[in-house]
């Protein structure tokens, strides 16, 4: 299908955590394509009982037609905050001042952070709009949000918990946003002046996001603004400057970084590309990749999982990206290797000029006496 936008909402669920005795394979998926943009996308509830994630695609937005918008929310304890955001932040964002004076970045925050006041940040606009509406007020779900706007060269990525989004840039995966841990100690000083705690990586031992859209429960200290709340909706906003060495961007909740590390999906999303296949059948391949053959732990590989591929096609065709994403990723720190090798006389495999596999990045040092433990088990349903 080719159609200019996407937005997927999540089945409302109460059900945290749970698991079915089968996983539900079946995906929505879909596509869409401009001169600057191929863009495949696809989601799938997998083991959980029911789906709590949503994404949006827009090639353009309303009233700004040269700027898309690209995003994954991953929800928890419930869709409805999910469901809205993937409806509606985008429009907070454009209807900022700061969007108009062409402060996008700070744009990106007041949409994000209007998190308990009205007329205070954009992530937080959403979010304190959401706890005043009437449907949601009472609501205890919430939402992670890994937000990109591309407008020109420019790449704006606003995130909240622990979705994220990387790009190829030559081969090499470069993050954009930053995963919202209760162990990072920033996050946990602030939990802890806010009269929270963290115990077993989770805030007051339930929560596995620092920041986040909804979860209101923790954000009701009357004695604190909305960015010194346990749980903040304030994002963290990052701006890159896109030039023709930029291949793709991948977005997608944690049911695929806690399977895949960022170099792992990166390089299995360019070998794909490379070999013909198109962007919306790779999110699907990557799901089913990352998806577990059992749950009886409800482990890793369990959680629902949405991917947006987002190709950059700098005016030219998918196909010229496809050469592009053959050529090898050489790493010069391996030549001297490869010359002993050669000396040697020892075998030389395709794989030895990559550069080498990421090691996981632990968590930041945890000041706090929480416990770091494996696995998405904290979050209560699929993205």
């Amino acid at each position: 299908m080719n159609i200019s936008e996407r937005i997927t909402t999540p089945f409302e669920t109460r059900n945290m955590g749970q698991t079915l005795s089968e996983p539900v394979t079946t995906r929505d998926t879909a596509c869409c394509q401009d001169k600057k943009f191929k863009v495949g996308s696809s989601c799938m509830q997998g083991w959980r009982v029911n789906m709590e994630d949503s994404h949006t695609h827009l090639l353009s937005l309303p009233d700004d037609a040269d700027t898309a918008f690209f995003a994954v929310y991953d929800g928890h304890g419930g869709a409805k905050i999910a469901d809205y955001a993937g409806r509606h932040l985008h429009k907070y964002v454009i209807k900022r001042p700061e969007y108009q004076e062409g402060n996008i970045a700070e744009a990106m925050k007041q949409g994000f952070l209007e998190t308990m006041y009205c007329n205070h940040f954009s992530f937080a606009e959403l979010d304190n709009h959401m706890r005043y509406e009437e449907s949601l007020g009472n609501e205890p779900s919430g939402t992670t949000a890994v937000t990109i706007i591309i407008k020109g060269n420019k790449l704006y990525c606003a995130n909240v918990g622990d979705s994220r989004a990387v790009a190829s840039i030559s081969g090499k995966s470069e993050e954009l946003s930053e995963d919202h841990k209760p162990s990072n100690s920033k996050e946990y000083n602030r939990i802890v002046a806010a009269g929270g705690w963290v115990d077993a990586n989770r805030v007051n031992g339930s929560l596995a996001l620092s920041r986040a859209l909804g979860d209101y429960a923790f954000k009701r200290n009357q004695y604190k603004g909305p960015e010194e709340q346990m749980v903040i909706a304030y994002p963290d906003v990052v701006e890159r400057t896109i030039d023709e060495n930029w291949e793709f961007i991948v977005l997608a909740c944690d049911g695929i970084w806690d399977v895949m590390s960022t170099r792992e999906v990166v390089r299995y999303v360019r070998e794909n590309i490379a070999a013909g296949l198109e962007p919306e059948d790779i999110c699907e391949n990557l799901m089913m990749r990352c998806l577990a053959p059992d749950c009886q732990m409800a482990g890793l590989g369990c959680d629902n999982m949405t991917v947006v591929i987002v190709a950059l096609l700098h005016g030219d065709t998918y196909e010229k990206l496809q050469e592009k994403c053959k050529v090898p990723i050489v790493d010069p720190t391996l030549f001297e290797q490869l010359l002993a090798k050669v000396e040697r006389g020892e075998y030389i495999s395709s794989t030895t000029f990559y550069e080498p596999e990421d090691q996981e990045s632990e968590e930041e040092n945890d000041e706090s006496p929480a416990n770091e433990q494996s696995g998405n088990s904290e979050k209560c349903g699929v993205e």
